[in-house]
């Protein structure tokens, strides 16, 4: 039987996210796949809202690779978590589930992990 491991949820306001993108050049390639660097500001930061919401599931007390928790839509558009690397390894017998949004100048998602 699943049983929930953890859960985050991040919220991230989309001017103040454009402004750390300006200051800190690296910063988009150092959290984002080449894939979702493509994406417009909104989905960006709900992405990175994403990642951190992972973080605060997983318990992270340590850095991770960013770039190894990208998240991809279905045909449906429904968002889902894309494990690479170590991340890969690390969440074996766990599902992830995910939710994004974005409005009002707002970007959110929330994550649950559970080991199946």
């Amino acid at each position: 039987m699943a049983h929930i491991i953890g859960i985050g949820i991040d919220v991230v306001a989309i001017d103040r996210f454009q402004e750390s993108l300006e200051r800190t050049p690296g910063l988009l390639n150092r959290v984002f796949t080449s894939n979702e660097a493509k994406l417009k500001l909104s989905s960006l930061a709900a992405r990175f809202a994403a990642k951190e919401a992972l973080a605060k599931a997983l318990n992270a007390k340590s850095a991770f690779n960013w770039q190894e928790a990208e998240i991809v839509n279905e045909e449906s558009g429904k968002p889902n978590f894309l494990f690479t690397g170590e991340m890969a390894k690390r969440l074996v017998g766990h599902s992830v589930h995910l939710t994004l949004s974005h409005d009002g100048g707002i970007a959110s998602a929330m994550v649950i992990v559970e080991a199946n």
